[in-house]
């Protein structure tokens, strides 16, 4: 078995800051219109806080060592690990939708549109696959294979 490691966590993107900090503001100017300065300025610091908290939680982080394979909150051993196949953004998508398979497992976030579906062989589990969202689909699928980059 391959002892390679690999780690990743994909955070928000600058569009969805751009995004939420600009309805941060529109809330806090309609506050300001309704309520006044002392209150948008407190709406405004409340909402950059829970921005941040948000930032440092939604991320999904990503593991594997020697023995394991790590997905957000979930584990599985490696030895349970079959085929890891890099997806397209477009191949992404119908694994979402059309083409999902209702048993599998899934660790998705909608600011990252590729990703990797790993085979699952557990003769106790009946998850088929899982489908994760990774910017570096093609580095995590060569981590989980085995192969080196």
């Amino acid at each position: 078995m391959d002892e390679s490691t690999y780690s990743s966590r994909d955070g928000w993107p600058i569009w969805l800051w751009l995004f939420l900090l600009f309805l941060a503001g529109s809330l806090a100017i309609a506050v300001e219109a309704a309520l006044g300065n002392r209150l948008a300025w407190i709406t405004l610091l409340l909402q950059l806080l829970l921005l941040l908290w948000a930032a440092l939680k939604t991320p999904l982080e990503i593991a594997i060592d020697g023995l394991q394979v790590k997905v957000g909150d979930a584990t599985i051993l490696r030895e349970f690990i079959g085929e890891a196949t890099p997806l397209t953004s477009h191949e992404m998508a119908l694994l979402r939708g059309r083409d999902v398979d209702t048993r599998c497992w899934m660790a998705l976030r909608f600011w990252v549109s590729t990703g990797i579906k790993i085979e699952i062989n557990d003769p106790k589990d009946p998850t088929p696959y899982w489908l994760v969202s990774a910017k570096k689909a093609t580095a995590l699928a060569a981590a989980l294979n085995g192969k080196n980059k």
